[in-house]
């Protein structure tokens, strides 16, 4: 495919901040969002640091972002990497505290390297030159602030692509209204059901609450996710829940939510990739990958609620060729 076919493609969806930029109202929301980091509202803890002031959050991070690294990334769902790859941008440390992590060496350390908003939209702007569909946020939750001031450079400066918002799920609703019409598309986890398993396993309170709450704000900006005639995602809500052993994750309980309390069109990626990682070991509930009868009972739930759009990974080359 040529790069002119590439472009045209790209252009076709218009995102969403691109509208507040040009109202003025991308920037009178970067200021809003920078006053929540002095007593930081900015994700589900609300732990009030006033990291204007250089002190660090619950996360571990003060004013500025830290990114641990940027590139085209084929490893996503299907509807977000297309066959470009996802412009990911991962972001260093995390709100959760997972005891099972795959990537804890950047989620629980800080490194990479922090960067202001002109190095964070330069590298918005060099995944777009590449050919990426989208720029795809990953675990920016306690960052938001550095990223919304990043956007209104980069949009300054001619980004177009699609905003995905990869979270853990454990977001503030201030931070999310003020995201309304800046993201075109979501893609929070749901990984549990119960706030006791949350707060033993991700050192996290009140995770149902919060992430359900969160979950519903981010359909009602969005709505159900979008694709255009490539198959790639363009705007609305992609779910991720990953199955654990033993049902830690109360499975039955989430897809019931989603297909009940959000929609049935729900675009839901239930993840079978769990293993042991990190501190899993000293958990003797978390120290076993899961076993394919439970990856089969997720999926038999989620379709006996009515949930039907469940992500398939296609070979890669078949994508290739379909695009």
């Amino acid at each position: 495919m040529t790069q002119e076919n590439i472009q045209e493609r790209r252009t076709r969806h218009q995102s969403a901040y691109l509208a507040l930029l040009r109202s003025g109202e991308l920037a009178r929301r970067v200021e809003e969002a920078h006053q929540l980091l002095s007593l930081c509202h900015v994700c589900g803890w609300h732990c009030k640091a006033d990291r204007t002031a250089g002190k660090e959050g619950v996360c571990h991070t003060g004013m500025k972002a830290r990114v641990s690294s940027a590139g085209p990334h084929l490893g996503e769902e299907d509807v977000l990497r297309g066959w470009r790859g996802s412009g990911t941008i991962f972001f260093s440390r995390c709100n959760l505290q997972c005891q099972f992590c795959q990537n804890s060496d950047i989620s629980q350390q800080s490194g990479g390297r922090e960067v202001d908003p002109e190095e964070l939209a330069a590298m918005m702007l060099d995944l777009q030159d590449y050919g990426c569909h989208n720029i795809n946020l990953v675990s920016p939750s306690h960052v938001v602030p550095q990223i919304m001031a990043a956007l209104l450079v980069a949009a300054e400066r001619g980004l177009r692509l699609p905003l995905v918002y990869n979270t853990g799920g454990y977001d503030s609703l201030e931070m999310l209204r003020l995201l309304d019409g800046v993201v075109d598309i979501y893609m929070p986890d749901m990984k549990y059901a119960d706030a006791d398993t949350a707060r033993r396993h991700s050192k996290v309170v009140n995770y149902p609450e919060a992430n359900q709450a969160a979950v519903r704000e981010m359909h009602r900006q969005v709505g159900d996710l979008e694709l255009d005639s490539t198959g790639v995602a363009t705007r609305g809500l992609l779910v991720r829940h990953l199955v654990l052993p033993d049902h830690l994750a109360g499975t039955e309980h989430i897809v019931r939510f989603l297909a009940e309390e959000i929609s049935p069109q729900t675009y839901l990626n239930l993840m079978d990739q769990y293993r042991p990682a990190y501190k899993a070991a000293a958990y003797p509930a978390l120290d076993h990958p899961i076993t394919r009868d439970e990856y089969r009972d997720a999926v038999r739930l989620a379709q006996a609620t009515g949930l039907q759009r469940l992500d398939k990974r296609q070979p890669f080359l078949q994508i290739i060729r379909a695009g």
